[in-house]
């Protein structure tokens, strides 16, 4: 069985085929800046010489054609009709307050993806777009959704209720929900895997540090607490995006600079964050400067590094203990610094950091009843598992 996963963003398209009788990836790739001069297609095909196409992109369609074509052309592609599709997974941030776990698409799923679009003004018109498009090109074949916010589903109402007004609470479905959930899940039951432990049986921290960040509890099985929020702003500081504020900055700001809400908003997920304590987003070129001596640069790291800990502690507490902690994706694999300034003096804890194992980016960072891993996220094979497993259901 094949199935085509697509995350369709405003102005571009990633893809990837699996074949799930292997899991094994026979072409992915992107199509960046549609609609722009400078639009391209890459692609990466098992046995095949790697692919950059240059040629004009007008619009979603025209870019999910130029894919489908790349796939099943008889020199560079890896099949040879659209039959060989089976399904086609897409990531869809927001599924509200309706969505618990995956689904197959439906007219009233559609509709209450549209619903949502208030809670994700900048994600799920573009996710919406990658169905409707992928309905029209691929005609017939069945989609499934997967939500970046079902991980978040299980969580008791005291995590996920606000103590605002219920008035506001209900009209406008206003709750935690989370972000990151297919990361979350996929990194955190193949840490399971890799202790050999029942993962219904572990207390696990996940930490998703990229340009966004956030930070999951699972306990026996089920995410209990999350860091992000109704929207992906609140929780860890990440590249552009504050996260946790005293909201009573925004009319105190508002007023003092003469700002609305919308110019606010734009500053605290855009022009905040490391961003704005450094002047960068990258943070190996952060990190190289703070090893130099940049004051700013020292105190950016040491903030970043002081939410890490603080939101990995309270989640200890909540679970009433604590088995393994997991760093993923951009930051969390690669940044031994940030790893480092986490794990370390933690003995009484647990913790028997491994200094020598996190310098080279190992697996296992820690020895002692506390384990900390490295596990390299793979959020298009859990969106091809999950569309596999509604599709065989």
């Amino acid at each position: 069985m094949n199935i085509l996963v697509l995350n369709c963003g405003s102005s571009s398209v990633k893809f990837q085929l699996v074949n799930m009788d292997h899991e094994a990836v026979l072409a992915k790739g992107i199509v960046e800046e549609i609609g722009q001069p400078q639009a391209r297609l890459k692609c990466k095909a098992a046995g095949k010489k790697d692919l950059v196409d240059d040629a004009p992109i007008s619009d979603h369609e025209a870019a999910l054609t130029k894919v489908i074509n790349i796939l099943m052309h008889p020199e560079k592609g890896v099949i040879r009709d659209k039959s060989e599709i089976a399904g086609i997974g897409h990531r869809v941030v927001h599924g509200g307050a309706d969505f618990a776990a995956s689904t197959l698409i439906t007219d009233e799923v559609l509709q209450s993806i549209k619903e949502c679009i208030p809670l994700s003004p900048l994600h799920n018109p573009a996710n919406l777009k990658g169905i409707e498009v992928a309905g029209k090109v691929l005609s017939g074949i069945p989609q499934v959704a997967v939500f970046d916010t079902a991980h978040g589903a299980t969580l008791p109402p005291e995590a996920y209720t606000y103590a605002i007004p219920q008035e506001w609470r209900e009209k406008y479905k206003i709750r935690r929900y989370g972000f990151h959930g297919t990361s979350h899940s996929y990194v955190a039951k193949k840490a399971a895997e890799i202790l050999g432990r029942p993962f219904e049986e572990l207390r696990i921290v996940t930490c998703h540090l990229g340009n966004g960040a956030s930070i999951s509890a699972v306990k026996n099985g089920a995410c209990v607490e999350t860091s992000m929020g109704l929207t992906p702003l609140e929780g860890l500081v990440m590249g552009t995006r504050s996260g946790d504020i005293d909201p009573a900055i925004i009319p105190f700001i508002g007023k003092h600079e003469n700002l609305n809400l919308d110019e606010i908003d734009k500053n605290l997920n855009k022009k905040s964050g490391m961003l704005a304590l450094t002047g960068d987003t990258d943070m190996r070129i952060i990190e190289e400067r703070a090893e130099n001596g940049s004051e700013k640069d020292v105190l950016a790291l040491d903030i970043y590094v002081h939410r890490i800990k603080k939101y990995i502690g309270a989640y200890t507490f909540i679970m009433g203990g604590l088995d393994v902690i997991v760093f993923t994706v951009g930051i969390g694999e690669k940044s031994w610094y940030v790893r480092e300034r986490v794990l370390r003096d933690m003995q009484d804890l647990g913790i028997v950091f491994d200094a020598e194992a996190n310098r080279k980016n190992e697996t296992h960072l820690s020895r002692g009843p506390i384990k900390a891993l490295i596990v390299p996220t793979n959020e298009e094979l859990a969106i091809a598992r999950d569309t596999q497993m509604i599709l065989e259901a």
